[in-house]
């Protein structure tokens, strides 16, 4: 006797062994139950200093923890600082400070490997002079890095020339992957503005200071009809600082100066997996 079997197809052991999510219950397994090499560990590390006038950022080793092969670390440098009304009895039109750089780079890594990590203080700078501080750098030094790090902002700038603006100088030199980086993203100065030149040229001014890329926030000073104003002490991290500005007409023998404020410190994140 013969049996035929007509188009019926044989099942694989690979088509029907198949565990599907479905299958398994939550809380069914263990963490004891995995073998600890399994899985990796993936989470993120940020350095930063205080949010404050005088920052002096964050310095520091840091350790890779057990089972992290890889990092993708990003940091930014601080802004830079806010210009002084750098002559008494005189109005001025004004640039607004430049926010920190960015720079991105991912790297193979080891357990156990130590990083030196600075997230970029504020520098303490505050001015009476023309042109602020340039933001400082933050950086991350260690095993398969090379001169990785993010520079700082450019400085906040005033002028008491009506026919000569600030230069934005410094901020277009940065190629997309300069300074170590996989990525490397550049910053402009802020704003120029002679704003309300309706009496003695400066009856109204107004500037705004860049932010750091992907984080910054924007940084506006505004004067109407007001002697002297200095800058503020504190803006967000990596933004450009607060300049000095003045309304004042002359007239007075009163020597009306004000001082910039400093940039918003830097940051570095660590992404580990």
């Amino acid at each position: 006797d013969y049996i035929f079997l007509i188009g019926l197809e044989m099942a694989s052991y690979a088509s029907y062994k198949k565990l599907t999510v479905d299958n398994v219950l939550d809380g069914a397994i263990q963490q004891s139950a995995i073998d600890n090499t399994a899985l990796g560990e993936w989470n993120i590390q940020w350095f930063y200093g205080a949010p404050c006038a005088c920052s002096t950022g964050s310095a520091c080793s840091w350790v890779v923890p057990p089972r992290v092969t890889r990092l993708y670390i990003e940091a930014w440098g601080s802004g830079g600082g806010g210009n002084g009304a750098c002559q008494c009895n005189r109005c001025h039109h004004y640039k607004g400070a430049g926010g920190g750089y960015y720079a991105a780079k991912s790297v193979v890594t080891v357990p156990g490997n130590t990083y030196q990590v600075c997230a970029a203080g504020n520098g303490n700078c505050c001015r009476f002079e023309c042109d602020g501080c340039i933001g400082c750098t933050s950086y991350v030094t260690g095993f398969n890095l090379s001169n990785f790090c993010a520079i700082g902002g450019t400085g906040g700038c005033a002028n008491t020339d009506w026919s000569t603006a600030c230069n934005s100088e410094f901020s277009c030199c940065v190629g997309p992957t300069s300074n170590g980086s996989d990525f490397t993203m550049g910053n402009h100065p802020g704003t120029f503005d002679n704003s309300g030149m309706g009496i003695c040229k400066c009856w109204c001014n107004g500037t705004t200071s860049t932010g750091a890329p992907f984080i910054g926030g924007e940084v506006t000073t505004q004067l109407t009809c007001c002697v002297m104003r200095c800058g503020c002490w504190t803006v967000p991290y990596g933004s450009g600082g607060h300049g000095a500005m003045t309304t004042f007409c002359g007239g007075d023998a009163g020597a009306w100066c004000g001082q910039g404020g400093m940039g918003g410190p830097g940051l570095v994140k660590i992404t580990y997996f």
